[in-house]
């Protein structure tokens, strides 16, 4: 498998990715809650393709997982207290983890949050940060195998989940 930094060129294949991750993994509306046209969005998707932010990892033409990572945090990450005090570009922020329900339970997730750890080294960062639904008890499960700290919980807004609360894990580097 070849890890890549996604190009504007791959939009259609990154949209039809996360369709795919939508239609076919076992409890999304329990777990992740994205829902085609809501999140993720094409717009969104768009803007970390123009941020070089879009990261894939590829089996042959087949995306087998994805990501975003972006070199700062949002101001919404402000009122947790993280364990290092870090200015927003210092830290970088993974978002939109998925893997193919082809290749789910292979490990793949884990290899895309080691991918992004080294990627937030190389770019100097103090900290990897990332959100996931307080629902979402697989991936804090597979965070916290790689070492990521549970750092509070913040309830939100979000188009595909109404008010719910976030939490908020952090890999000091």
């Amino acid at each position: 498998m070849n890890f890549i930094r996604a190009s504007k060129n791959d939009l259609d294949k990154i949209i039809a990715f996360y369709d795919r991750v939508i239609d076919q993994t076992a409890d999304m509306e329990k777990y992740a809650r994205w829902i085609k046209g809501l999140h993720p969005t094409v717009s969104g998707i768009t803007a970390y393709l123009e941020e070089k932010a879009m990261y894939l990892l590829m089996d042959g033409e087949t995306v087998a997982g994805a990501m975003a990572v972006t070199m700062s945090q949002p101001a919404e990450y402000h009122p947790v207290e993280w364990g290092i005090g870090a200015k927003d570009e210092e830290v970088s922020v993974i978002h939109i983890l998925g893997v193919n329900p082809d290749y789910q339970g292979k490990g793949l997730g884990k290899a895309l949050i080691d991918a992004a750890v080294r990627i937030a080294r190389e770019e100097g960062k103090l900290a990897c940060r990332l959100d996931a639904l307080a629902s979402n008890i697989p991936a804090h499960r597979m965070y916290e195998s790689k070492g990521f700290a549970y750092r509070g919980t913040q309830r939100w807004y979000a188009e595909n989940t109404g008010w719910t609360d976030f939490f908020l894990y952090e890999y000091i580097l």
